[in-house]
């Protein structure tokens, strides 16, 4: 396969297998913390009239999501890339960092959350899923495990 179709098949499996796994917690999220009374998850209005009922247990699996978007993103795609493998899963952080932004204008939440959310969860996590798929390409190499 050729390099630069491979780079940009690594690129698009890591953007949307990050994704999957963020709907997956924020899906699964609410389940296992439930939000306060007479507050719809699945409701902006609904989100920016209960916000004040949150208490920090409910900003677990937002946190969550976006923190496994950003490593399973990045390292799927470094261990997939043909080359240039750090900049295409730096890409991936960038690009998830850039979805926190909006989100974090358009969903209401505490300036306390979104500025954890956007220094902690996005380039950070990145770097560690580039630095384990560093780790995991140079045992295959090596021939260990």
């Amino acid at each position: 396969m050729p390099t630069l179709l491979c780079n940009a098949l690594a690129l698009i499996a890591g953007c949307i297998i990050g994704g999957f796994i963020n709907m997956a917690i924020i899906m699964v999220g609410p389940m296992l913390i439930p939000p306060p009374a007479g507050v719809d998850f699945n409701n902006a209005a609904s989100l920016a009239k209960g916000i004040h009922l949150f208490e920090p247990r409910h900003f677990v699996a937002p946190f969550l999501a976006h923190a496994l978007h950003a490593f399973a993103g990045a390292l799927i795609t470094y261990l997939l890339a043909a080359s240039y493998k750090l900049p295409l899963a730096l890409t991936v952080g960038a690009i998830t960092l850039m979805g926190g932004i909006a989100a974090s204008v358009m969903i209401p939440a505490p300036a306390w959350f979104i500025t954890l959310d956007l220094v902690a969860a996005y380039m950070p996590m990145a770097w560690l899923g580039i630095q384990i798929g560093s780790r995991i390409q140079t045992g295959r190499s090596t021939g260990t495990a």
